[in-house]
């Protein structure tokens, strides 16, 4: 009778079918990705948004496929951790020289986690921190280009724009004037000479747009560049040059939409985007990307980090406390944690598992920069003694399903981690007038943002939405979350007695479904000349026939385009472009 192979045996059989399974994985993942130039080109937004939703799915479906032929072949020996102590060994050898060696460390803990039930991490069989202090393979041509300065911004504007799309220019030349003009604004006031432009060579195409990222060394620091391209009827133009940070880092923005880029150098593209936005951390840069995995591995890593050095206490989150969800973090770090509660209150007519559909479905949609991106984290394990008392009682005695007690740690089998936002509420309360209206403002652009891309927040109370370091206004309470065109906008029916006008509840019928636009201002909590204001300036809002009309919109099938940088950047009028 045959020996059974030795552990070592079958780690180095798990070590390479893992590695070409991630290699199926990733030639798929940027066949789709690749794919969104062409659609681009024929103005196919409607195919790059399917696109989007399908790339998104990948992941899951390829970590499991390779999960179960492993566990058909290998039995009871899955979940051998010797075996994969052993495969990880050989499997960080046969990443020399790959230049997605982080993606594949990734790609190997997801399998590996679901083999051996890891709760918590285990740090002899995962990439809990990555094997490579530096980038195993070179950097390089593969991930950007060189040009160099020859003191003319016209002919830097000219190669900027020289990406071999197949359409043409609605005129190439003048773009390029406009570009130049602006480059000589950016030297200008900082009174800095180029030496050269670095830029990354692949495109990144989101919505309707294209965009080139550029950075300038001078002999002043570097100065971003990022051209914003679109297609319209008459062919290709660049419609803006972004450059300070903070409007950078709104384009990437973790309430948006995932980026393709058909790169695959993502660890070198994600340095480079540092250096533009520095305040950004690696998590949030490979999410934006198109690698929701990988940014959630760099998310465990920063609270890893915390968690080992850091000695501040996980307490509630500022704001109104949640009727579904219980929110944590801690003071200094930007990051919330959401767990759903066990029982709800009546008027809560939801469940777990639609809470959970719901932020699936707010993962494939699009977010139209007025959703928060949260990340799910399975069997994730804290120090008990990290938690302040109460809100330690509060997720054991009220979490029970979803969180527990483990000796010293605190096991939280699923949690939501989220981007930390000022609630809407709070700076209504606290805030000078000012600040108070323009975040009004932004709270009713949200309002018909989240509309036009077929989303009812369901609850408007202010609590729920959130604002931004950059004065954006989104929203991050997703238990009541659903497509517009599931609503029926009515408006209220008039009494037809004095009875009725007096009555404490409706006297006329309501649906499951309907919605009274009249009865949201009161969801506003506003008083006296803010009221006013706000309703002078919004009052379309509380129509039944508003909502109609954008839900017949699309209906049509219009494909909506939110654009993600401010108005003065753009380098022509409405009318010229």
């Amino acid at each position: 009778m045959p020996r059974p192979p030795s552990a070592s045996r079958l780690g180095f059989q798990v070590a390479r079918r893992v590695l070409r399974a991630f290699v199926a994985h990733r030639e798929i993942f940027l066949l789709i990705t690749s794919r969104s130039r062409r659609s681009f080109e024929q103005r196919d937004w409607v195919r790059l948004r399917d696109d989007s939703a399908d790339r998104l799915t990948l992941y899951e479906r390829h970590t499991q496929q390779i999960r179960e032929s492993l566990e058909h072949d290998l039995g009871e020996r899955m979940a051998d951790r010797v075996v994969w102590l052993g495969a990880k060994a050989v499997y960080s050898g046969l990443l020399d020289e790959r230049p997605d060696w982080d993606l594949a460390e990734t790609f190997f803990n997801s399998v590996c986690r679901r083999a051996l039930h890891t709760v918590g991490v285990d740090p002899l069989a995962e990439f809990v921190d990555t094997d490579f202090e530096d980038p195993p393979a070179p950097a390089g041509e593969d991930a950007w280009h060189s040009i160099p300065w020859e003191g003319d911004p016209l002919a830097l504007a000219r190669r900027l724009m020289d990406l071999g799309f197949g359409v043409p220019w609605t005129d190439a030349e003048a773009d390029a004037r406009l570009v130049a003009e602006r480059i000589e604004e950016l030297l200008d006031a900082r009174q800095a000479t180029p030496r050269s432009t670095a830029v990354l060579i692949e495109p990144f195409f989101r919505g309707k747009a294209a965009y080139v990222v550029a950075r300038m060394a001078t002999d002043r620091g570097p100065i971003a560049a990022v051209l914003a391209l679109r297609n319209g009827p008459r062919g290709l133009f660049v419609d803006a040059v972004v450059s300070d940070e903070p409007d950078i880092s709104i384009l990437f923005s973790f309430t948006r939409s995932y980026f393709h880029v058909a790169t695959r150098r993502p660890w070198d593209v994600v340095a480079f985007l540092q250096t533009l936005m520095p305040r950004k951390g690696r998590g949030e840069l490979y999410i934006s990307l198109g690698h929701p995995r990988q940014g959630k591995t760099e998310l465990f890593r920063d609270i890893k980090g915390r968690m080992d050095y850091g000695e501040s206490q996980f307490e509630r989150a500022p704001g109104t406390p949640g009727l579904v969800m219980a929110c944590f973090g801690l003071p200094d770090h930007d990051l919330v944690f959401k767990l759903i509660r066990d029982e709800f209150p009546a008027e809560k007519a939801t469940s777990a598992r639609e809470i959970r559909e719901r932020y699936d479905w707010v993962h494939l949609h699009d977010r139209a920069g007025r959703l928060v991106d949260a990340q799910e984290f399975e069997h994730m394990r804290l120090p008990r003694a990290r938690f302040e008392a109460s809100m330690l009682r509060e997720l054991l005695d009220g979490c029970g399903r979803t969180a527990r007690s483990d000796g010293d740690f605190v096991v939280l089998e699923r949690v939501w981690v989220e981007r930390r936002l000022i609630p809407l509420n709070l700076v209504v309360h606290r805030e000078a007038e000012a600040v108070v209206e323009a975040s009004l403002d932004e709270y009713a652009a949200a309002l018909r943002d989240l509309a036009a891309c077929n989303i009812f927040a369901g609850d408007l109370l202010l609590k729920n939405f959130g604002v931004t370091r950059h004065g954006r206004v989104a929203f991050y309470d997703y238990d009541e979350l659903l497509p517009l065109t599931d609503c029926v906008f009515r408006d209220i029916p008039e009494a037809r007695t004095p009875e009725e006008e007096m009555s404490a509840t409706p006297w006329y019928s309501v649906g499951p479904y309907d919605v009274f636009p009249e009865e949201f201002p009161r969801f506003l909590g506003l008083r006296g000349e803010r009221r006013k204001r706000f309703l002078a300036k919004n009052g379309d809002l509380f129509t039944a026939a508003w909502w109609q009309q954008t839900q017949q919109r699309i209906g049509e099938g219009k494909v909506v385009e939110f654009v993600p940088y401010r108005e003065g950047l753009r380098l022509r009028g409405p009318g010229d472009r």
